[in-house]
């Protein structure tokens, strides 16, 4: 355990109040320490935060979550973060449909036998094939699982178990989801089905590692979907209050300009109203890449590893536009399942044209429907979000400007695109789109501004082989008083924050390691 400086008034400095960050100064809190947790958005919570406009409410980054039974680890695990416990409702057996082309809406269900039951009855001659990939989820799935530990170990540990595991990572974890699946099956309908789903951890089937597609694909097998209840925001909720009354503090509205040096060694925060604030221990939740670009001089060494995780490259952009309905929604088509179109039948697909032709998938959900915490009130409002994967490059001339600075060809490109997307809604969702009284569309500029993160990348560094077997992600780094958490230490999503928030502060402060026994 690494004790605090007499100098300090914290232990620990948790920068980032995402999923990570927050998980990582709880656990932190609950073993004894003093911690502070900094936002730089005005709202604490990351990507689980909600927004309104007037009557609506969305959800930013929740639309349904695995692993949340109570009779699973994982809940056990969150239950003990928050002060007191977050309550979950459960989706129904059917937890997606999914579109490809004209072909009839496939809906996909739990657990692995009755998903198994769905594919035969779709693709009776694939029987064979649809077996293979129920056996490789289960077998991706471990084979990650056998990464995490790796994660929290001194590298040398970690590098023994890694060489230990070095079968399952080669043929899981260091081939791509299309090369996996292009072994089990020649039939495109199928191979679309099965690779459909890759926005939930937004590796593209080409590029992404086979183990975190099976990881978080497979992970709403076992015991479905779940939501909770009072929406995205009860994560922040029920876990602050942890963090506070054990002694810290978390602060919004608060951005950190960069790490504060003694030699080689991280001994505090420098905010950018020029307080400075020392302690022990930094965790930075903010991302890997964003970490070593924003916070940390150019002199300060460790070259190769800086060089390491710069040459990752970051995941996907999104646009999404949030609906708001006055109506039965659920009458007019809205299902708390989500749905998953591929018009072409392509999925390895992305906007990288938008907006001079249509979105060649997105990615809808009925968020209220699914919280039953809800009141929808006499003129039954509800909300959905219609979501389309993008590149970069579409925003990318408008990078580094102000709102005013983009002027008007920004706010035509905006409206085109949500154009393009509400066509897409209303051809798919007819009824549904003459309940729309309300609609606003983010952008991946609108991601930089909340989170931060580079290239407007919802879910950090991208999921590669590459980025799975890279040494230098791991909660501990190179550099003294300096810790990762989040989705870049273990894996994409909700549940992969926390886990990563939880690696983190094992690897301060080893007794939280106990929980893990428990």
């Amino acid at each position: 355990m690494i004790a605090a400086r007499e100098s300090g008034n914290f232990d620990v400095i948790v920068i980032g109040s995402g999923m990570g960050g927050m998980a990582a100064a709880a656990a932190l809190s609950r073993v004894g320490q003093k911690v502070l947790l900094l936002e730089q958005h005005r709202i604490l919570g990351g990507q689980t935060h909600a927004f309104s406009r007037g009557a609506f409410r969305w959800d930013v980054g929740v639309h349904y979550l695995s692993d949340m039974d109570p009779d699973s680890h994982m809940r056990e695990l969150l239950d003990w973060l928050c002060d007191t416990p977050i309550e979950f409702v459960p989706l129904g057996s059917i937890y997606d449909y999914v579109h490809i082309g004209s072909s009839e809406p496939l809906s996909l269900s739990r657990p692995f036998e009755a998903q198994e039951r769905d594919l035969k009855d779709r693709f009776p001659k694939d029987g064979e094939a649809i077996e293979a990939w129920t056996k490789a989820l289960r077998a991706g799935r471990e084979a990650m699982f056998k990464i995490f530990p790796s994660r929290a170990m001194p590298k040398i540990a970690g590098d023994v178990l890694d060489w230990w595991n070095r079968r399952s990572r080669a043929k899981w974890v260091a081939r791509t989801t299309k090369e996996v699946i292009d072994d089990i099956t020649d039939n495109p309908e199928l191979a679309a089905v099965l690779s459909a789903q890759w926005g939930d951890h937004g590796g593209r089937p080409g590029r992404a590692s086979f183990a975190m597609h099976a990881l978080i694909a497979g992970a709403y097998l076992p015991s479905g979907s779940w939501f909770p209840i009072g929406g995205a925001s009860a994560f922040a909720e029920h876990i602050i209050p942890t963090i506070t009354k054990n002694g810290g503090e978390a602060r919004a509205g608060v951005r950190v300009e960069s790490l504060l040096f003694e030699g080689d060694t991280v001994v505090g925060v420098r905010t950018s109203d020029g307080e400075e604030i020392r302690a022990n221990v930094v965790i930075s939740d903010i991302g890997a890449r964003e970490t070593i670009d924003t916070l940390m001089p150019d002199n300060i060494g460790q070259e190769d590893w800086t060089a390491e995780i710069r040459a990752l490259p970051s995941s996907i952009a999104h646009f999404d536009l949030f609906l708001g309905f006055e109506g039965d929604i659920e009458a007019a088509g809205a299902t708390k399942a989500n749905h998953w179109f591929y018009p072409s039948g392509e999925t390895d697909l992305v906007w990288t044209d938008a907006p001079d032709s249509p979105p060649p998938q997105l990615m809808v959900s009925f968020g209220s429907i699914k919280d039953p915490s809800h009141k929808p009130g006499t003129k039954q409002r509800h909300t959905g979000q219609v979501l389309c994967w993008t590149d970069w490059s579409t925003v990318d001339q408008w990078a580094g400007k102000s709102h005013e600075e983009r002027g008007e060809d920004y706010e035509e490109f905006k409206r085109r695109v949500e154009d393009h997307m509400m066509a897409q809604f209303e051809q798919r969702f007819p009824e549904l789109a003459k309940l729309v009284v309300y609609r606003e569309l983010s952008t991946p500029l609108t991601t930089v501004s909340f989170t931060g993160h580079r290239k407007g990348a919802f879910y950090g560094l991208d999921g590669t082989p590459e980025r799975l077997m890279c040494d230098g992600l791991r909660a501990r780094t190179p550099i003294p008083g300096l810790f990762l958490a989040g989705q870049d230490v273990a894996c994409h999503g909700i549940p992969g924050a926390l886990w990563g928030g939880l690696l983190s502060a094992a690897s301060v402060n080893p007794k939280v390691l106990g929980r893990f026994r428990s």
